[in-house]
């Protein structure tokens, strides 16, 4: 089979790879985008039944195109999410391959570019984007045995209540993926425990406006570098049922067992960390703190923003709370499943250049990797705080499409006596 040429392969056909490929279009870059699976796989194959988006339809978007079947300040739902990023490959007319496993990409020995071998064949590029996101692998802590006598499965395993076993459910994370999975369960009359970790939980809207508003105003999507200590604490936030709150506390008001920190497990009995009220409180303080924000500005801009003094209203803590559960024997609690809502890990594998750290962490500024001629797109942080989000990775594409486009110019740039055009003479 012969061998194809490509001036970009970017591999990943979701929201990075077809914002890539957007703005290398627009700077009539040739390029190539392989997706293992379908379009945007991860919304349809990898997702719970009633997911719906965490922003407003009216900001989780690409500018060239809104959703048609949500209104502005609604929540869009994973299919039509995929759908979405279907029609936009169509808008754009993107050079995408479907159903093409990218095994392994590595420079070429002794002349410029990549190699890459792929389940349909040998490519060669002159430049790479890796644009396979940040929810690469999933990630289940090793805690509890596999072959202990429960079900286990990752946050991107569930589909829906009537699937799981019989039984009560432990949910271990407290990020958006676990909170709305654990109150779907509630909702549907299961017995549910919830494992609370550090996190962050803002209001889902406050004096009328949305906090993806709020955090746009205030400059915190451009934040270049996450605060100390906070790389990787969740956000509790909900689009689901309209959007709303997250409040553990009403949670448990309605039948939730609230947990510490998932800690150890041993002879079918797990242990959680003392650190349930602290974990609670620390997310008080965030939602706090953003109200005074949101409050200083108005009053800074003078914008009539009717006042809410009912958001700063905090109920009492619940029992679960106050006299937290240290243990927690999964047969005497009826316990026949956990569902780990604990994140992913970057999987880069197929990637064989050096571009990555010591652990596994690719190297890069603003997504230019330390390999010339590699590049990465989508992941959390790579430029700012809305790097990871729908919109946030259209703008970074933008800036790393202008940079293969820089490299291309000096690449193809030639002295005249290269380019054969003579001097002119110089005049004494």
């Amino acid at each position: 089979m012969a061998t194809e040429r490509t001036e970009v392969l970017v591999v990943g056909g979701g929201q990075a790879g077809l914002a890539m490929s957007e703005h290398l279009g627009r700077l009539s870059i040739p390029h190539l985008v392989l997706e293992r699976g379908r379009i945007a796989e991860r919304w349809r194959s990898e997702r719970w039944d009633s997911l719906v988006a965490n922003g407003p339809a009216w900001h989780d978007r690409f500018p060239g195109r809104e959703f048609e079947r949500t209104p502005p300040d609604g929540f869009p739902g994973k299919e039509e999410i995929a759908d979405y990023f279907v029609a936009y490959a169509d808008q754009i007319a993107a050079p995408v391959r479907t159903g093409v496993e990218v095994r392994e990409v590595r420079r070429n020995e002794g002349r410029p570019g990549f190699v890459a071998e792929t389940s349909a064949g040998t490519i060669e590029a002159g430049f790479v984007v890796a644009a396979t996101g940040p929810f690469q692998r999933p990630a289940i802590p090793p805690i509890v045995p596999q072959d202990a006598p429960v079900t286990q499965i990752h946050s991107t395993g569930y589909r829906n209540p009537d699937a799981l076993p019989d039984g009560a459910v432990l949910v271990v994370g407290a990020g958006s993926s676990g909170v709305q999975i654990a109150d779907e369960l509630l909702r549907a009359g299961r017995r549910v425990h919830l494992s609370v970790g550090p996190h962050d939980r803002p209001p889902r809207r406050y004096r009328g406006r949305d906090f993806v508003w709020w955090l746009g105003v205030l400059g915190k999507w451009d934040a270049v570098t996450p605060p100390a200590g906070a790389e990787h604490v969740t956000i509790a936030v909900s689009g689901a049922d309209g959007g709303h709150t997250v409040d553990f506390r009403r949670l448990a008001e309605r039948g939730m067992v609230l947990l510490g920190r998932t800690e150890s497990h041993e002879d079918g009995v797990i242990r959680f960390a003392d650190d349930l009220a602290r974990n609670i409180e620390a997310g008080d303080a965030n939602y706090l703190a953003l109200l005074d924000e949101a409050d200083a500005w108005i009053a800074r801009n003078g914008c009539d923003l009717p006042p809410e003094p009912e958001a700063r209203l905090i109920g009492p803590d619940p029992d679960c709370v106050t006299n937290p559960i240290r243990s927690l024997d999964l047969a005497e609690a009826g316990i026949g499943t956990i569902i780990w809502a604990t994140g992913f890990a970057l999987d880069f594998g197929w990637l064989k250049v050096d571009a990555f750290d010591a652990d596994g962490r690719p190297r890069h500024q603003r997504g230019v990797s330390s390999e010339p001629g590699v590049y990465f797109l989508g992941l959390p942080w790579l430029s700012r705080r809305g790097s990871s989000f729908i919109w946030g990775v259209w703008h970074d594409a933008k800036f790393l499409a202008d940079q293969i486009a820089i490299q291309r110019a000096y690449r193809a740039y030639r002295p005249q006596e290269e380019a054969g055009t003579a001097a002119p003479a110089r005049r004494e």
